[in-house]
């Protein structure tokens, strides 16, 4: 069901990391209320590479995805994404660099007065040259392939939780992005559910050369994983372990043998 959306040509491997994070820092408040979130964060990804974000809550994980995704103002260090440098960058840099991101929230941020097909919609309409009937026909194609085939009409206080979930996926889905920023993708998911929608991601890297970050803090879908980093304090833990752990065909804190292929 996956393989007939995301059969594309995968383009040659580009040589330059399509996120470079290096020496990050930041902060919330201000004066003795001034607390530092992230210190440090040096990272890079590649285009097509999965990139799972694991650590305590309130270590930073969101934050460095907001970060990554140019919603946030760059306040030390830098954060290069398509080549494209963040720190001070104008609000209308930010605005058009997001056109290539795709982004998955724990609060779905569907609009409440839509439908699930227009949400799904309004991630199509970012694709150019796409007659109303073309994103129309795309949007009901990611919601069929998320398992939402019979909710098209339904609003989001009709639809439950994971239903909104899934939603928010498809829709982000639906605007093709060049990287995927994902926040507990599947948290109101069931394992059933939750591994088609992993699946769905991953291939979405291996078929269209996209860049995936997601932070989780669920151990059943670490197999999806080229890479797994592990952030405290703000800080990124061991960065080449994840990378050791993989090549010895082993995942990092489960003891299970890396999946094949």
């Amino acid at each position: 069901m996956f393989s007939t959306l995301l059969a594309t040509n995968v383009p040659p491997a580009a040589v330059e990391p399509c996120v470079q994070l290096r020496q990050l820092n930041h902060w919330y408040g201000s004066g003795s209320n001034r607390r530092q979130v992230l210190q440090g964060v040096d990272l890079s990804i590649n285009p097509g590479e999965v990139v799972l974000l694991t650590g305590p809550s309130g270590c930073g994980k969101t934050t460095l995805l907001t970060l990554v995704g140019a919603l946030r103002q760059v306040m030390d260090g830098s954060v290069r994404v398509f080549g494209v440098e963040l720190q001070g960058s104008t609000r209308g840099q930010r605005q058009q660099l997001r056109r290539s991101i795709g982004m998955i929230f724990q609060g779905h941020n569907l609009l409440r007065c839509l439908s699930a097909e227009q949400n799904v919609q309004m991630g199509a309409d970012l694709l150019p040259d796409l007659g109303y009937r073309a994103r129309r026909d795309l949007a009901r194609q990611w919601l069929r392939a998320v398992g939402l085939e019979d909710h098209l009409g339904k609003l989001p206080h009709d639809l439950s939780g994971g239903q909104k979930q899934r939603v928010a996926i498809a829709r982000a889905l639906a605007a093709e992005p060049r990287l995927l920023l994902a926040d507990e993708p599947t948290a109101a998911l069931d394992s059933r559910t939750g591994r088609e929608v992993v699946d769905l991601l991953k291939g979405l890297a291996r078929n269209q050369n996209c860049a995936v970050l997601m932070v989780t803090h669920d151990p059943r879908i670490l197999d999806i994983a080229d890479r797994v980093v592990r952030m405290e304090d703000g800080q990124l833990m061991d960065r080449g372990q994840g990378e050791r752990l993989w090549g010895a065909g082993r995942l990092p804190d489960t003891g299970r043998e890396a999946a094949e292929g």
